[in-house]
């Protein structure tokens, strides 16, 4: 099975990350795609940020009806700092049955070259990457690479820190968020203070 993954803190997971994901199984050529749920660093503990498994759990929640979307706290048990190249090797020796692919924001890609062995994660595995609004330019090595698969996606300008300011001042946010998630999210009273 050829599998996307989706990195990020997911603070909260909302419609615009559930929007690409969809969008990646059904109009490209992977066939799932798995939320990443990026650890927080213990010396980076911030009140906006809820825990690794609370976020997990909200996943969870988000794709419980989608078959073809799935999550990890693969990098919850990796030593920190992490980096995508190690989640990348460690992720496929625990599934070496799955091809791997990675997801990403054109804008993303612009600092990519940054990234620890970048060389080695193009070489190795293939880029799936949707776009944003943004007027960097994309690094030439980036633009024409046969590994990098630029996928149309719609542009969803939804960001989770506007879901948590929103949520601390009251306002009703809840069409920005999958029902349940929404549902659990009010129960629970995060973001709220």
């Amino acid at each position: 099975m050829k599998i996307g993954l989706f990195f990020g803190t997911f603070n909260p997971i909302h419609i615009g990350h559930m929007i690409i994901a969809n969008y990646m199984v059904e109009f490209s050529d992977l066939d799932e795609v798995w939320f990443v749920i990026t650890p927080l660093s213990p010396f980076k503990q911030k009140s906006t940020i809820l825990s690794n498994h609370h976020r997990l759990a909200i996943a969870n929640i988000a794709v419980e009806n989608y078959s073809k979307l799935k999550t990890t706290d693969v990098e919850f048990n990796l030593p920190q700092p992490n980096f995508t190249i190690n989640t990348l090797v460690h992720i496929e020796e625990k599934f070496p049955q799955h091809q791997f692919c990675l997801i990403m924001g054109k804008d993303n890609l612009k600092g990519f070259h940054k990234w620890k062995n970048y060389e080695t994660i193009l070489k190795n595995y293939e880029l799936y990457v949707y776009p944003r609004i943004s007027e960097d330019i994309v690094d030439p090595q980036f633009t024409n690479n046969p590994k990098i698969n630029n996928v149309n996606a719609p542009i969803i300008e939804i960001s989770s820190t506007l879901i948590r300011k929103a949520i601390k001042e009251h306002k009703d946010i809840s069409t920005m968020l999958p029902v349940n998630v929404w549902k659990y999210i009010d129960e629970m009273n995060f973001y709220k203070s």
